[in-house]
């Protein structure tokens, strides 16, 4: 029989399970972030010894491969001063008539419906290093984004 036509399972035509991506460049967090990192990696490892399902397994596991990469890279980053905006600042800006307020966080922690934006996302980019009373360019229009404050939090 010709090697076309034979079948050794079903497993060869699975769709292939990769790694989690991780994202490119420096993993900067905040002092909340390097936390959130460390309670995902504890319930992870508190979990895994408890499946017994195979999928599940590998699952649980390539996740607590990418939380233990994630935590190893971590860069705590100081906390800023709110002179300017910067990595883990708490910034209102004014953008096309409305206020909008954000804290500049790491890719992990980043939740933008929850104003947690990553500091990799063009408009943290935007509005990095920019001052209060600031007008700044944004996506191709002139003075769309002021910074109307800035704030640290205490944490």
């Amino acid at each position: 029989m010709s090697v076309a036509f034979r079948r050794e399972g079903d497993d060869e035509h699975l769709e292939p399970k990769f790694e989690l991506p991780i994202p490119p460049g420096p993993n900067r967090v905040t002092a909340r972030g390097l936390a959130l990192i460390s309670a995902k990696l504890a319930e992870l490892e508190a979990l895994i010894p408890t499946l017994t399902d195979e999928t599940a397994l590998k699952s649980a596991r390539r996740e607590h491969r990418y939380w233990s990469t994630r935590q190893s890279s971590a860069q705590l980053m100081p906390r800023p001063d709110g002179s300017k905006v910067a990595f883990g600042c708490t910034v209102t800006l004014r953008m096309g008539g409305r206020e909008r307020t954000i804290t500049l966080v790491g890719d992990d922690e980043a939740d933008p419906p929850a104003g947690l934006l990553s500091f990799t996302a063009p408009l943290a980019r935007a509005i990095a290093d920019a001052e209060v009373g600031e007008v700044l360019d944004f996506a191709g229009k002139p003075d769309a984004i002021a910074i109307v404050t800035i704030e640290v939090s205490e944490d």
